[in-house]
């Protein structure tokens, strides 16, 4: 942990397929913090995949473990890269503003459709027949809604992303020192 960063925590939200856990670890090597999946803790709790939970559960059990997951996290000096549907519970979103600063990592369509091909495979929410361009409309305002800063992620490299992160944050080039 850096006993001298002014950060709390540094939350990423977005789209499945984004980035979220590879840009989270970068970072938090970059910020000397801990990493948290939110996904791998449900799974790792839950002894399946996110898919295998949602099919068995459904949707709606499934956005309240995760909103549980989340209500229930303590840490410090943490970047926490969350599920793409954490947005649909305002519940889990309060407390995730509570415990840090919160990066939207904004992709656009096209690069996110080249990306996510499976939504099934990959454990995403979403209803039967919605579509990956429905999914995005959907989501969209909602992680703009509570995101603290937004990153443009398209046509970026994950060490321009980092750096950009870095310095939105205030902490570029190396963490500022109080």
């Amino acid at each position: 942990m850096n006993p001298h960063c002014d950060i709390a925590n540094v939350i990423l939200i977005g789209m499945p397929a984004v980035g979220k856990s590879t840009l989270g670890v970068l970072l938090a090597k970059r910020l000397g913090f801990a990493f948290m999946d939110t996904d791998l803790v449900i799974q790792t709790d839950h002894k399946a995949t996110l898919s295998e939970i949602i099919r068995r559960q459904g949707m709606a059990a499934f956005c309240r473990i995760e909103a549980d997951i989340i209500q229930n996290l303590s840490t410090i000096q943490t970047v926490i890269a969350t599920g793409g549907s954490v947005v649909y519970s305002d519940r889990a979103m309060a407390r995730l503003n509570q415990l840090g600063r919160i990066l939207f990592l904004d992709i656009g369509l096209a690069p996110l459709m080249d990306r996510l091909s499976n939504l099934d495979s990959r454990g995403v929410v979403y209803m039967p027949g919605q579509t990956i361009e429905q999914l995005y409309a959907e989501r969209r305002p909602l992680y703009r809604r509570h995101a603290h800063l937004t990153i443009p992620c398209t046509d970026r490299t994950p060490e321009q992303l980092v750096q950009r992160m870095l310095a939105d944050l205030g902490q570029d080039p190396l963490v500022r020192f109080r």
